[in-house]
């Protein structure tokens, strides 16, 4: 919450504290030794007494209005009008190919950025490092932020390839205090997975104090403040203080593709999206998917009050959800799958004029804290307000909003739970990629076989739960999205499990 120059002095740190209304947070000071006072002072330095009081008084509000949730924005809700809407299942081959050629004209030209919120832990998924290092179990062992490294390289050279040029597409990385020294020994241990490390950008979000429902800080321990990130809508204070947004201008960035950590099948700077949104003029961009049914827990992109918003799915009657338009098909229907277009000025416009009017959302969480006699407790209940903000929530300040509709089986795939749970798992996922492999290879004019070289009969569709009849997994540095595949494995015998890396690729170019 704010920056500090330096330390301050154990007086310096109770002015503050007191003057927020939290002069508790020292009450074990007497205890400390000389390095747990200073790791406290630190982190106290970093709270603005300002921001703190306002922050501890706006949680405490906000949890007592959590629990009355009500559904007066049902009535205001409109979907987005088709004219806004781009959509990769409506629209011909060559509207799709002029959006594609266009991105990647941009992508030559240096002037794209990635943009990877990656501040969470992977908590949920029962693993104790970030989510990106994360290995859904793929016949190649690859990570998370491997395969998207390496759609970056391939995307770099399909524009260059096209344009004759040696672009680059700049990677940035917001993570949080847990996940910053992982995230960059992970790379530097991996050495960046072929990208020059000057390229790849990791900064990091605020983390914020998270408050009782009396409206105090919670100790974590005797020297620490519980504290979360500030959710992944944090990143347009974290674009100002840590002088991002000045790095994309000396780049000559003009476009930025935001996307979460977790989707398997993310498309890094997607050409087709990224041309659609220029030639729109759109200074915002979301992808959406088709809801799969009207209760499904994900977000909707729609129009209240005339503004772009995503409204949350738990704050949508049931009855809202379920409005069907003339064809039968669902009014409120696009999904968000937190995958956003944005040019730099509007970032600019956003952090420096609008940050301060985002909606703060309420976590009510288990805390652990220490009590008043200085043990370590494990809530049993909620009993910790963590504020966040979301990073979709400055459709609003839009001068040209666009959607864009993709296929879910083709772009959404996220992961989230352990494996146990009944969606977005490591199963989930694994399965969600391989199946598109196959489906490509199969478009290619393969063939597969299994282990007793019989042939596999092929299947074109295969729904959520049904793993593909083969296994194939394609490296993203063969192919980006199922390009330039058929010169390589049309009427080819391939063996289940298939593997087709670029040393495969080029066994497959020699024997043609």
């Amino acid at each position: 919450m704010g920056r500090s120059e330096s330390m301050l002095s154990f007086e310096e740190a109770k002015a503050r504290l007191e003057t927020a209304g939290q002069g508790h947070v020292l009450q074990f000071w007497a205890e400390l030794s000389a390095e747990e006072s200073n790791t406290l002072l630190e982190e106290i330095s970093k709270l603005q007494p300002e921001e703190l009081l306002e922050h501890c008084r706006a949680a405490a509000e906000a949890a007592s209005r959590h629990s009355s949730a009500d559904g007066r924005l049902d009535a205001r809700m409109k979907p987005v009008p088709p004219e806004f809407i781009g959509s990769v299942r409506k629209s011909d081959k060559e509207a799709l190919q002029i959006w594609g050629d266009e991105g990647l004209l941009q992508i030559s030209q240096d002037r794209v950025a990635v943009l990877l919120l990656a501040g969470g832990q992977g908590t949920r998924l029962g693993v104790p490092y970030p989510k990106g290092m994360y290995n859904v179990g793929l016949p190649s062992g690859k990570t998370l932020y491997q395969i998207q490294a390496e759609r970056i390289q391939k995307v770099q050279k399909l524009a260059n390839v096209k344009h004759g040029s040696r672009c680059t597409i700049p990677w940035y990385i917001m993570t949080s205090e847990f996940t910053l020294g992982p995230t960059e020994r992970f790379f530097k241990d991996n050495e960046y997975f072929g990208l020059c490390p000057s390229n790849v950008v990791m900064f990091e979000q605020r983390m914020i104090p998270a408050v009782g429902f009396d409206g105090k800080i919670i100790l974590e321990k005797k020297n620490k403040i519980a504290m979360a990130p500030d959710g992944n809508g944090g990143l347009y204070r974290a674009l100002v203080d840590n002088k991002i947004l000045e790095d994309m201008e000396r780049r000559g960035v003009e476009y930025l593709h935001v996307y979460c950590v977790d989707n398997v099948l993310v498309k890094m700077a997607d050409p087709v999206f990224i041309g659609f949104c220029v030639i729109k003029g759109a200074d915002c961009g979301a992808k959406v998917v088709d809801k799969a049914y009207p209760a499904e827990p994900v977000g909707v992109v729609c129009l209240v009050d005339g503004m772009y918003q995503v409204i949350e799915y738990s704050e949508i009657q049931p009855e809202t959800a379920e409005l069907r338009g003339p064809g039968g098909e669902l009014l409120l229907s696009a999904g968000n799958i937190c995958n956003h277009f944005f040019t730099r000025d509007f970032l600019k416009d956003v952090a420096e004029k609008f940050e301060s009017q985002l909606k703060q959302h309420v976590a009510i969480k288990k805390v652990p804290f220490v009590d008043g006699e200085g043990n370590l407790v494990k809530s049993t209940k909620p009993n910790g307000i963590k504020m966040e903000k979301f990073v979709f929530d400055v459709f609003q300040f839009s001068k040209k909003f666009v959607a864009f509709e993709v296929l879910r089986e083709e772009e959404f795939s996220p992961l989230k739970n352990a494996d146990g749970a009944p969606l977005d798992t490591p199963t989930t996922a694994r399965r969600s990629l391989l199946a598109q492999h196959y489906r490509w290879a199969l478009a290619a004019g393969g063939n597969f076989l299994d282990e007793q070289d019989k042939p596999i009969p092929p299947k074109h569709s295969m729904t959520q739960n049904e793993d593909p009849p083969a296994i194939c997994e394609i490296s993203p540095l063969v192919s980006y999205f199922g390009e330039g595949l058929e010169k390589l494995l049309k009427q080819k015998n391939l063996k289940s499990p298939f593997l087709l890396d670029e040393n495969e690729a080029e066994n497959l170019v020699k024997t043609t």
